[in-house]
């Protein structure tokens, strides 16, 4: 049986928030203060369609997103991490779910030749539309409290799990790599003999923290990690067994 692999992106894989990172296309690399301040906590899609029309109406078109996209940095130790995982996919099933979306996640894999180290990504659905302008939505409607508007990644993790187990597959381990608030909700939902790995001094570390000064019961193990070496690392001793 294989392990499952599952990766958030922002601040996991690239070390920054490729949703900001995308501002850097704005005149001055800066948006007007109307922009920024109506952000509202749980509607960042609907923050970023906002931004994306923004940079449309300033005649920012894809080539000069996507050099931009390009130019994020990876995670210390991310890439050989990647390279190590493709070099043994017959361990791994690797997945991403993320807050960000479709076209910046495939722009950014496919400018590091990782694209075919993941067998699938969920994320926000992106698209041009004729005018040259992105238009990002929401990636799907749940009923999760915790969780922004659009995108509860539990219920994305468990619908993929539920999905193998139709096909007779089932994995001996679960390890969930991310870093942020919204990656709470999904660790809750691991097993005892699945791993979740939070970067260290993130809010998911801080999180996770909190829960066990709350006695509120969490049953995977805890691995915290601050460079993808320390993942791989991590991985060689797993697939030795």
């Amino acid at each position: 049986m294989k392990f499952l692999l599952v990766f958030d992106f922002d601040h996991t894989i690239v070390d920054e928030n490729s949703d900001t990172w995308i501002v850097r296309c704005a005149p001055d690399s800066k948006l007007p203060d109307e922009i920024r301040n109506s952000f509202q906590k749980g509607h960042w899609t609907e923050y970023m369609g906002r931004v994306f029309r923004y940079l449309g109406d300033r005649g920012v078109r894809e080539e000069e997103m996507q050099r931009t996209m390009a130019t994020i940095p990876f995670t210390d130790g991310m890439k050989d991490l990647l390279d190590f995982i493709g070099k043994h996919k017959g361990y791994f099933d690797c997945i991403i779910i993320s807050d960000s979306n479709t076209v910046f996640i495939d722009w950014i894999l496919k400018a590091t030749d990782v694209c075919q180290i993941f067998d699938e990504v969920f994320t926000n659905p992106a698209s041009f539309d004729d005018r040259g302008y992105l238009n990002v939505h929401n990636f799907h409607i749940h009923n999760c409290a915790k969780c922004p508007i659009n995108l509860c990644k539990r219920k994305v993790l468990e619908e993929f799990l539920e999905n193998h187990l139709k096909q007779k597959m089932k994995y001996s381990q679960i390890l969930y790599i991310g870093d942020g608030g919204n990656d709470l909700c999904p660790v809750m939902c691991l097993k005892k003999s699945d791993v979740v790995m939070p970067r260290r001094d993130y809010m998911l570390q801080k999180m996770i923290c909190q829960l066990s000064k709350d006695l509120v019961p969490l049953e995977a193990s805890v691995v915290v990690w601050s460079s993808g070496t320390e993942i791989q690392a991590y991985l060689e001793l797993l697939i030795k067994g």
